[in-house]
């Protein structure tokens, strides 16, 4: 059975948070540090403090730099002055000793975030600038989350709603909203469920978002397992009303089955277009998926009058209809759209991350089935000098003879 680690976001979610409900379910702070001097840094000390908050014992994780204390809590603040190129975090990354368990999902983190922060500021990924995030504290608490997930053995997480606060926060760029820019494009990404909670603080903030986004498997009710352990990491403040903690539920997962679990509903819309561009199709078709639709894809037909043309078609949540309608009929201009209610059967599945010649590959593995990420797979390929299908016959392979990363039995 794998291990799984469910985050209760009830209150929000923030780095600092999530690291110290890590902790207080039981991954060894040691192991973390030890991991976490292998980015070659200096300037921070990582220190984990026991508190209360709400009438809540929990683990409150602080990173200290020589700039001061920077908490990623709402009543504390970055230097606005303070940012760092992604292209810099990622060397810093790809050169530091690290496990190849710990350097994957961090470094996802921030690609995540790189895509986010392009597309607000209108720029390419990878020229982008992060300030809060991009900050000495922030690298900490990223790295020092996946040292932990894997000190855990944590090889699947599974996320709650996520609680927001409301009205404006200082940032680097000044007074935003609540929630920032970059929280509300990480949430549509993914189509994260939120909370609404009556309270000007900055609950979620793009650090803490940023980890579920890029490394939850869903956003959701609590999945089938036996509990281990349970964690709570605090924020830095103590309102009165409820407690400020994030809480990790670390258990074993019921193996999946080969058979799949009983269909659920969902939504295909579709378009007919005649005079869409290639490039406009993969355009719809990228948009789709980053909005949260579970699949998008074009197929070659024949209109009237031997018109060639395209289907575009989404499979999307009934929640998402209205949302994804609209962007499908404002990217390809069609003049109507179809829409059929059908019933998905997804097959339970886990992520493992496998190592190709020192470059780590994510695996998607089910029963019977291996399938790396071709983003991974095309990263490694271009760096080692080798052809994109030779680097993902050897992450298959690696995939199904690893132990841990057999698809379960049935």
């Amino acid at each position: 059975m794998s291990r799984v680690a469910y985050v209760n976001c009830s209150a929000g979610v923030a780095g600092d948070m999530l690291l110290g409900a890590l902790v207080d379910a039981g991954a060894d702070a040691a192991d973390v540090a030890a991991t976490l001097a292998g980015l070659g840094v200096d300037g921070y000390a990582l220190t984990f403090e026991r508190v209360q908050r709400g009438g809540i014992a929990a683990t409150w994780a602080n990173v200290v730099t020589d700039g001061g204390d920077h908490d990623h809590d709402a009543h504390d603040h970055h230097d606005p002055h303070t940012h760092r190129p992604v292209g810099d975090i990622y060397t810093l990354l790809d050169e530091a000793d690290l496990p190849v368990a710990v350097r994957s999902p961090a470094r996802h983190v921030f690609e995540v975030l790189a895509v986010v922060e392009g597309a607000i500021h209108g720029i390419a990924p990878e020229d982008v600038e992060l300030h809060e995030v991009g900050a000495l504290d922030s690298i900490v608490d990223v790295v020092a989350i996946a040292a932990a997930l894997h000190s855990l053995g944590v090889e699947r997480i599974v996320a709650s709603s996520i609680a927001l606060g409301h009205g404006t926060v200082r940032t680097a760029h000044g007074d935003l909203p609540n929630p920032p820019p970059a929280v509300a494009s990480l949430l549509a990404r993914r189509g994260v469920p939120i909370i609404g909670v009556e309270t000007s603080m900055e609950l979620a903030t793009p650090t803490g978002v940023a980890v579920l986004v890029a490394l939850a498997e869903r956003f959701g009710a609590l999945p089938a397992m036996d509990v281990e352990a349970v964690g709570y990491g605090a924020g830095t403040a103590d309102p009165p009303g409820r407690p400020n903690v994030v809480q990790v539920i670390l258990g074993r997962a019921h193996p999946p089955s080969a058979t799949p679990r009983p269909g659920r509903a969902a939504v295909q819309l579709a378009v007919n277009v005649d005079d869409v561009t290639g490039e406009v199709l993969a355009h719809t078709i990228a948009t789709l998926l980053a909005g949260g639709a579970h699949d998008a894809w074009a197929t070659s037909i024949v209109m009237k009058k031997g018109r060639p043309a395209h289907t575009v078609s989404a499979l999307v949540d009934p929640a998402d209809v209205e949302r994804l309608a609209a962007v499908l009929l404002g990217e390809t201009g069609s003049l109507g759209l179809r829409a059929t209610t059908v019933e998905r059967w997804p097959q339970q599945r886990e992520e493992v991350v496998v190592d190709v010649d020192g470059h780590a590959v994510r695996v998607k593995v089910a029963a019977g089935r291996a399938k790396p990420e071709h983003d991974d797979a095309a990263r490694a390929a271009a760096s080692l000098g080798r052809p994109l299908r030779d680097v993902l016959r050897q992450a298959e392979s690696a995939a199904e003879s690893s132990g841990d990363a057999d698809a379960p039995s049935t």
